[in-house]
C-alpha cells in the first residue's frame, strides 16, 4: 500500500511538472527555439552551397545532394599572413568565388543596415587583408569580374580596386550625417522599402550607378537615451544624451532623391535625367546584362503607380518602359522581389487582382505572364532562362498554407515541395539542380530537406527531433483552425490553442492575439504562427487556463487585392471591426466565458487594439497595447501614405485613431512602449494617455528605457512577459 501511494504521488509530481512545464523564462530565453538550416550561399558549381560554421571561425561548404561537408573555404586559423581576427560574422563570395569578403565588429543600425569591419580573403592564397582601414564600412559589393569593391561609409561612397593592391578612392565627397547619403537609403526609406544598399556596378566592370537622398529638408526627431543597463551607456551617468536623426511624419517632407553614375576610368560623375516629381520615390536600381543599361523604378508619393525606366549611364537619358498604375496602391513586394534576367527582367503585379509574375524584355515588351490563378505568389525564387521555368511559393491550395511550385514554359504547373499541409521555404542551388525545403506546419516544428528538381527528398538536414522531444515532456493543448462569418456577412480565418485539460462543459476566458496590419498574416499553416513560434506563448496562456485566438480580419494578406485593399484610407476601422466581431462570435461559443475577452498585440497589432477596445462595442474586458502607433499622423510618410495618403488629403481618415477614440475605451489597459522606440516613437503613448487621463480613463503603463521597437536586451523580454501575462490573470480571473 506504502508503494502505491509513493508511486501515485510520484505521477501527481509528474503531472504537475508536465503541467507547468512551459515558463516565460524559459520561452523568452529561447530554450524552445526550433533549428534550421541558415546563411545557405549557393555556390557556383550548382552542387554545393557554402554557411558559416556555429562558432564563426569558418565558412563551411556542403553538397546539395548528399548534405555531407565538402570542404573549407575560410578558416580564421588557417590564414597564412599575419591579420588576425577571432569570428565573422557574415560573408560575401566574389563573382568568381576566389576572393570573399569576411566582416567582423558588425553593428546594427536600423532594421537592415549595419557596419562592420570587412577584409578581403584570398581563396587560393589564404592571405587576409582590410578592405579599408578609414573606418567600418556599410553594404560592400563585388564588381561582376571580381576585381573590384564598393561601399559606404558616412553617406559617401568608396572604391577599391584589388588588382592595384586594394587601392582605395572616394567616389563622392558630399556625405553629411542628416543631410546627404550616397549609395544606401534613409531611414524611412530603409524601413519600409527593405533595403540598405543603393548602388551597382554594370555588366563590364566600368561604371557605377547609385541613388543620392538629400535629407537637408527633412524634418528631424530626437529621442533621450539615458545611462541604462544591459547595454550600459556610460556617456549618460550625469546627463541624458539624445539621438536626432530625419524621420519624415506623415505629410511633411521627403528626401530628394537623384539617381547618379561613375565612369570609374575617366572618374566623371553623371546625373539621371530622371523626370520624376520632387517628392517623389526611387525604391531600386539595377543594372542588367546590357552594360549600358539601367533599371531605374520610381513610385509617386500615392505609390499607386510604379514606373520603370530604361536609363542609359553616359548620356544620363531615361524613358518610361513598364508603367504599372493601381487604384489604391502597388504592393511592396512589385519592388522587393523584382529580378532581372538575361535580356529583361520579372516584375510581381496585382493586375489580375492576385499576386502573380510577368516576363518583359528591356523595351518594356511583355513577353509572358508566368503565373496564373486565384492565388498568391508568395515567393519567386527565379527563372530558367535556358529552359523558360519558373520557381516560385504560393498558396493556391490555402490562403493559410504555402507550397513550392515550377511552372515550365507552356504554364503547365508541377509541386515540388512535400504533400504534407503546412508551409514551405525554398532556397535552390545555382541551376535549379536541387533545392532545400523546409517545412512546417502548425503543430510541427520545422523539417529541412534536400531535394532534387523533381521534388524527390534526398536527405532530412534537420527534424528538430530534440524539440520533439522536449514538447512531448509537456502537456500541450490542441490547437485547431476555424472559420465563421461576421453580420457584415465576411468570412474569416483564425486558429484557437486550447487548455490542455480543456473541457467544453466549462467556461473559459479568452485572449486574442492579433497584427492585423496591411497585407499581414497570422492565421498560417506554419510553426511560425502565435507570438513565440508554435504557439508557445499561447500554449502558456493555455496552460494557465485561458483559450488563446488569433484571427486574421480584412486588410491581411493571402487572399488577394480586394480583400487587403478594402481598408485603404480608413486603417483600423475594419480591422477593429472585425476583431469584435470575433470577440462577438467567440462569446457565443459554449465554453467561453463572454464577459473575459481580451485582446493585444504588437506594432500594428498594439494600435488595432485601441481600436478594438475603443470600437463602441465594450466586449473586451482587458487589453495590451506594447509599441503601438496612435495616430498615422505621427509615424512615416511611406508607410501612412500608402494606406492613407496625406493628412491633407485624408484628414477624415487620419482623425479615426485611438486618442480621438480615447472617451470610448473599454476595458482595463496595459501600454507598453520603448523609450529609445526610433519606428514608432514613444510620441504615440505620451499622446494618448494625455488623451486617457483627459477623457478620465484608467490605464497601466510600463516603459522600457533605451528600448527599441522589439524591446529587448538583458532581462527585458522575460519581464515584458510577466508584465502582460499577470495583466491577463488580474483582469480575466
Amino acid at each position: 500500500m506504502r508503494r502505491v501511494v509513493t508511486l501515485l504521488v510520484l505521477l501527481c509530481a509528474i503531472s504537475l511538472a508536465w503541467a507547468d512545464g512551459l515558463t516565460l523564462r524559459d520561452l523568452t530565453n529561447g530554450v524552445y527555439s526550433q533549428k534550421g538550416i541558415y546563411g545557405v550561399t549557393p555556390l557556383l558549381d550548382g552542387e554545393t552551397y557554402s554557411q558559416i560554421s556555429a562558432d564563426g571561425k569558418q565558412i563551411v561548404v556542403h553538397s546539395f545532394r548528399t548534405g555531407a561537408e565538402t570542404g573549407v573555404l575560410f578558416d580564421v586559423n588557417n590564414i597564412k599572413n599575419r591579420v588576425k581576427i577571432d569570428k565573422i560574422d557574415s560573408y560575401l563570395m566574389s563573382p568568381d568565388e576566389k576572393n570573399i569578403l569576411v566582416g567582423t565588429e558588425t553593428k546594427g543600425i536600423y532594421r537592415h543596415s549595419k557596419t562592420a569591419e570587412y577584409y578581403i580573403y584570398n581563396v587560393k592564397n589564404r592571405t587576409l587583408a582590410h578592405l579599408s582601414e578609414g573606418g567600418p564600412q556599410e553594404q560592400p559589393l563585388w564588381s561582376r569580374d571580381g576585381t573590384m569593391v564598393a561601399f559606404v561609409r558616412e553617406g559617401n561612397l568608396f572604391l577599391v580596386k584589388l588588382l592595384f593592391n586594394n587601392s582605395e578612392s572616394q567616389i563622392t565627397k558630399d556625405g553629411e550625417f542628416n543631410k546627404i547619403i550616397n549609395g544606401k537609403p534613409d531611414w524611412v526609406n530603409e524601413e519600409e522599402f527593405s533595403f540598405a544598399r543603393a548602388f551597382d556596378f554594370n555588366a563590364d566592370n566600368t561604371m557605377i550607378a547609385w541613388i543620392r537622398y538629400d535629407e537637408s529638408e527633412v524634418p528631424m526627431f530626437s529621442f533621450p537615451w539615458y545611462k541604462g543597463m544591459s547595454p550600459e551607456k556610460k556617456d549618460y551617468a550625469q546627463y541624458p544624451g539624445s539621438y536626432d536623426y530625419k524621420y519624415p511624419i506623415a505629410g511633411a517632407k521627403n528626401s530628394v532623391v537623384g539617381v547618379y553614375s561613375f565612369d570609374i576610368k575617366s572618374r566623371a560623375i553623371r546625373k539621371m535625367q530622371l523626370p520624376i516629381p520632387s517628392d517623389g520615390y526611387i525604391p531600386r536600381i539595377f543594372f542588367t546584362d546590357d552594360a549600358e543599361k539601367l533599371l531605374i523604378l520610381t513610385l509617386n508619393r500615392h505609390q499607386n503607380q510604379l514606373d520603370i525606366y530604361l536609363a542609359n549611364p553616359r548620356s544620363t537619358e531615361c524613358r518610361v518602359i513598364v508603367r504599372e498604375q493601381a487604384e489604391c496602391y502597388v504592393p511592396e513586394q512589385s519592388v522587393t522581389s523584382f529580378k532581372t534576367v538575361s535580356g529583361g527582367f520579372v516584375l510581381t503585379s496585382e493586375r489580375s487582382g492576385y499576386k502573380h509574375l510577368y516576363l518583359y524584355d528591356l523595351n518594356g515588351t511583355l513577353r509572358r505572364q508566368l503565373t496564373s490563378g486565384d492565388y498568391e505568389v508568395k515567393n519567386f525564387y527565379g527563372y530558367d532562362e535556358k529552359t523558360g521555368v519558373t520557381y516560385f511559393a504560393s498558396n493556391q491550395e490555402s490562403p493559410l498554407r504555402k507550397s513550392v511550385y515550377r511552372s515550365d514554359g507552356k504554364g503547365k504547373v508541377s509541386r515540388l515541395s512535400t504533400s504534407q499541409a503546412g508551409t514551405n521555404n525554398a532556397i535552390f542551388s545555382t541551376g535549379f539542380r536541387y533545392f532545400i525545403n523546409t517545412w512546417s506546419d502548425l503543430g510541427t516544428p520545422s523539417v529541412t530537406t534536400l531535394c532534387d528538381a523533381s521534388g524527390k527528398t534526398l536527405k532530412t538536414l534537420e527534424d528538430n527531433a530534440g524539440l520533439r522531444q522536449k514538447l512531448a515532456g509537456l502537456r500541450l493543448g490542441e490547437r485547431k483552425f476555424f472559420t465563421f462569418t461576421t453580420s457584415d456577412g465576411i468570412q474569416l480565418n483564425g486558429f484557437m490553442v486550447l487548455p490542455p485539460d480543456f473541457n467544453p462543459a466549462r467556461k473559459y476566458p479568452v485572449v486574442m492575439l492579433q497584427y492585423s496590419g496591411p497585407g499581414s498574416q497570422q492565421v498560417v499553416d506554419s510553426w511560425n504562427a502565435g507570438n513565440m513560434g508554435g504557439c508557445l506563448y499561447e500554449q502558456y496562456l493555455a496552460q494557465e487556463g485561458f483559450i488563446s485566438v488569433c484571427v486574421d480580419g480584412r486588410g491581411t494578406g493571402g487572399r488577394g487585392r480586394a480583400f487587403e485593399q478594402c481598408t485603404y484610407l480608413k486603417l483600423g476601422q475594419l480591422e477593429s471591426r472585425d476583431q469584435v466581431e470575433a470577440a462577438i462570435w467567440l462569446g457565443q461559443q459554449s465554453y467561453v466565458d463572454k464577459d473575459h475577452i481580451a485582446i493585444w498585440g504588437w506594432s500594428y497589432g498594439g494600435f488595432n487594439t485601441l481600436m478594438s477596445m475603443s470600437e463602441g462595442r465594450p466586449v473586451f474586458a482587458a487589453g495590451v497595447a506594447v509599441a503601438a502607433p496612435t495616430s498615422w499622423r505621427y509615424y512615416d510618410t511611406v508607410y501612412s501614405e500608402r494606406y492613407m495618403r496625406t493628412p491633407n488629403e485624408n484628414g477624415d481618415g487620419y482623425d479615426v485613431c485611438p486618442i480621438s477614440r480615447a472617451s470610448k475605451l473599454s476595458g482595463s489597459l496595459l501600454l507598453v512602449h520603448g523609450l529609445a522606440d526610433d519606428n514608432v516613437h514613444f510620441r504615440n503613448a505620451a499622446e494618448y494617455t494625455e488623451a486617457l487621463v483627459q477623457a478620465d480613463k484608467d490605464f497601466r503603463e510600463l516603459t522600457y528605457t533605451n528600448r527599441n521597437h522589439s524591446i529587448y536586451g538583458g532581462n527585458t523580454r522575460a519581464h515584458l512577459f510577466r508584465q502582460i501575462t499577470q495583466h491577463f490573470k488580474d483582469m480575466l480571473k
